[in-house]
């Protein structure tokens, strides 16, 4: 008789989903934040003293930033970072291999040539080295290498301090993609503001979310004048009349966001050191089993802001069992199991030549590399090995994580049934 749920045996993690909250969070001061913005009826943040200032202020001292813009989405606050560092036609932005394609997209969208380096496969993060390497390739090359962007993937926080010493030695900015990482820590210290800029998204399935939203934060006082121009299509935020100092764009934040936002902010920092603690034990349990090892511990990250747990699938452990077949069986046990983004970035349709004319300039085009030839080892394997879980399943606590273990252990010891 079959025991692997699969295969008609009994689901290992049939009780998880139980364990794990409803997501979106949702609670009375919640309800009652939203209902109060609408019967205010100013909806606009455009007057003084408005939910999104407070928004701002409030988690600009979370992450450690003096400053904050509340904007549309995560996407837009990548966009506006871009331009508030002065991001033009040409100019190149190192991003890496392994992210959403919004990392990459948002240097196109201003104009500019999203240049891949590779990831460490045991991180998921920006390689020291490779970053070296590609920097050095495109000045070689002639490139106008503008900025690096990293991004804390999964919430694991990059290793900035190296970052750090690269960009000062080359003259360039930090953007950090902290649309994974609320309230990710390196060496104590918040990420978001230890670059230049950093940038987080509030979509819904974020670790904060007000359905979509995002938010700029930095400490450089040159910086946040011309950032929030840029978000107010060239308006002074205050300032009453329709006098604009430069040509842009709208990248607002409504009201109703904030109001959820901000009661959001306020049971974040408990959520975020429970999920913190259940994410080491999950990780030490896994790392007991052989062929599901989770990213390389660092002591350097004081806390993690998940948005994945990842798990690096070695299907030698498990008899060569192809990494689809492990996540099917896994998903059958009751695990929620999936693969992340999927691919390096530079293999999605959208960076072929074909699709590239049609949505930036031909001359442009002839400035990128040929993004169809790339090849980056780290990146590829660790695509090849990567199995996510949603962050949210380490809200079900210790008895989730035991579950998820079970269920993964219980895959292993049968895997003669999926051969």
């Amino acid at each position: 008789m079959a025991k692997l749920a699969i295969k008609g045996g009994r689901p290992e993690a049939g009780e998880l989903k139980k364990l794990i909250p409803p997501w979106p969070p949702l609670n009375d001061k919640i309800i009652s934040s939203l209902i109060k913005a609408l019967e205010d009826r100013r909806w606009c943040r455009l007057y003084p003293g408005s939910l999104c200032e407070r928004f701002e202020e409030k988690f600009a001292k979370f992450h450690d930033a003096k400053y904050g813009v509340a904007v549309a989405n995560g996407t837009v606050a990548l966009e506006l970072a871009f331009k508030t560092l002065g991001v033009g036609y040409g100019d190149e932005v190192i991003v890496p291999a392994v992210t959403f394609i919004a990392t990459a997209s948002a240097v196109t969208e201003v104009g500019g040539i999203p240049i891949f380096t590779d990831i460490d496969p045991e991180t998921a993060v920006i390689s020291p080295k490779s970053l070296r390497a590609t920097i050095e390739e495109r000045m070689d090359r002639g490139g106008r290498v503008k900025g690096i962007t990293v991004v804390h993937y999964g919430g694991y926080p990059v290793d900035m301090d190296s970052i750090l010493d690269i960009a000062k030695e080359y003259g360039l900015f930090v953007v950090e993609d902290c649309a994974h990482a609320h309230g990710s820590e390196w060496r104590g210290r918040k990420v978001g503001a230890i670059g230049d800029m950093g940038c987080f998204s509030f979509q819904e399935s974020k670790s904060m979310t007000a359905g979509e939203g995002g938010i700029v934060i930095t400490n450089r006082d040159d910086l946040i004048d011309k950032a929030r121009l840029i978000h107010n299509i060239g308006r002074v935020v205050g300032k009453p009349g329709y006098i604009h100092y430069i040509l842009s764009s709208n990248y607002r934040m409504t009201e109703l966001q904030a109001a959820i936002l901000l009661e959001v902010l306020e049971m974040y920092p408990e959520q975020l050191r429970f999920k913190h603690e259940i994410g080491e034990y999950l990780a030490s349990k896994l790392s007991k089993i052989g062929g599901v090892d989770p990213l390389r511990r660092d002591p350097r990250i004081t806390m993690r802001g998940y948005y994945y747990f990842v798990i690096r699938y070695n299907p030698r452990e498990f008899e060569d069992l192809p990494k689809e077949r492990f996540i099917e069986a896994l998903r059958a046990e009751g695990v929620p199991a999936s693969v992340g983004y999927g691919m390096p970035l530079y293999r999605q349709p959208a960076f072929t030549r074909e699709r590239l004319i049609e949505s930036v300039s031909k001359e442009l085009v002839e400035r990128m590399p040929r993004y169809e030839d790339i090849y980056l080892p780290g990146a590829e394997s660790f695509c090849s090995s990567e199995v996510t879980l949603p962050h949210q399943v380490l809200l079900a606590g210790k008895d989730g994580a035991d579950l998820i273990v079970a269920a993964i252990e219980k895959i292993k010891e049968n895997v003669y049934e999926l051969l």
